[in-house]
Order: structure tokens, then sequence, then C-alpha cells
């Protein structure tokens, strides 16, 4: 039994993913900001409202938070690594498909909406906004090595990193929702 156990904690794999996992988060970082600060994009005429995509953006980012929720308490009270690696799949999975569905609705919309909001709502805001995007950029390389980390049983890496990555996951899931309640009236 002990045999079976320390083969199983044993590392997969020492494979160092370092550069690969630093281009794509870079790649991926290039391209959202092309679309959102470039007039890169479809142009041509959308027959549908395209504003579905914020919410679904929102909605994307509520089922992120929530399967990170789901797999702390998996692995910290439970101590199931079975069903923490799933949701933490399932987080990765709702974050590519926020992905895609953000991707689309800048590529698609033709101009994205200002807020107006006012008085003490303004800063707190711009507070969000920015600090969400800010870390949403710098949490892309971090869960990606966690995830490496975890799935090729480089536990002492990946207990490490999970310190940073996890709350700043959180806090970008969050406040994904939160910039779309405070955009939702000017779409």
């Amino acid at each position: 039994m002990t045999q079976k156990k320390d083969a199983m904690n044993k590392p997969t794999s020492e494979k160092n993913y370092f550069w690969p996992i630093m281009i794509l988060s870079f790649v991926a970082v290039v391209v959202i900001l092309l679309l959102f600060f470039s007039p890169i994009g479809y142009q041509g005429k959308v027959d549908y409202d395209l504003t579905i995509f914020p919410r679904l953006n929102a909605i994307f980012n509520s089922f992120t938070f929530v399967f990170l929720l789901i797999a702390l308490w998996a692995i910290i009270v439970k101590k199931n690594i079975k069903m923490h690696r799933g949701f933490i799949l399932a987080a990765f999975t709702s974050t590519l498909f926020f992905l895609v569905s953000y991707l689309t609705f800048h590529y698609m919309s033709a101009e994205t909406s200002t807020f107006s909001g006012e008085g003490i709502v303004r800063p707190i805001y711009f507070f969000i906004l920015i600090t969400h995007s800010f870390l949403a950029a710098v949490v892309v390389p971090l869960a990606l090595f966690a995830l490496v980390w975890g799935w090729t049983n480089q536990i002492s890496k990946h207990k490490k990193i999970v310190r940073w990555t996890m709350p700043i996951w959180l806090y970008v899931s969050l406040t994904g929702v939160l910039v779309y309640l405070f955009m939702a009236p000017y779409y």
C-alpha cells in the first residue's frame, strides 16, 4: 500500500514548461490587447445582438469562481485530490469559454461601451476594472504553472504557486462579474 501511495506522489515529469507557458501567456495577452485597443476586428454587418457576449462572460466568470471555491473545499476540507482536479479542470474550461466569448465580442463589436457612472461609483468601478485587467494578465502564467505542476505531481512547486494563484484567480473571476454588473446598463 505504501509503495502505491509513494508512486502516486512521485513527480510524473520534471520537464521544464517555463518557456511554453510564458510564450502562451504572452500571446494570449497580446491578442487580447490587440483586439481591445486596435482597429483589428470584423468590419462587416452583424445581424444579431452582440450584448449577449458580456452576459455570457459574466456567467462564465461566475462558474469559474464557484468551481474554484469548490476545488478549494475539495482539497482543504475533503482532502479529495480527484475532486479537486475535476473542479480545477472545470474552472479552466469555463475560463476558456469566457476567453472565446470575450475575444468574439471584441472582434465582432465595432465599439465597446463606455462606463457613464458618476459620483463614488466611478472611482470604485475604475479601481475594480484596472486591478481586474492587470491581475487577469498576471494569473494566466500562474494558473498554467499551477495546473502543470499539480498534474505532474510536482506538489511542492504546486503548493507554493497556488498560494498566489488561487486568490488572484478568485479575485479576477469575481471582479469580472462585478465589471459586467457595473457596465450592464450601458450595453
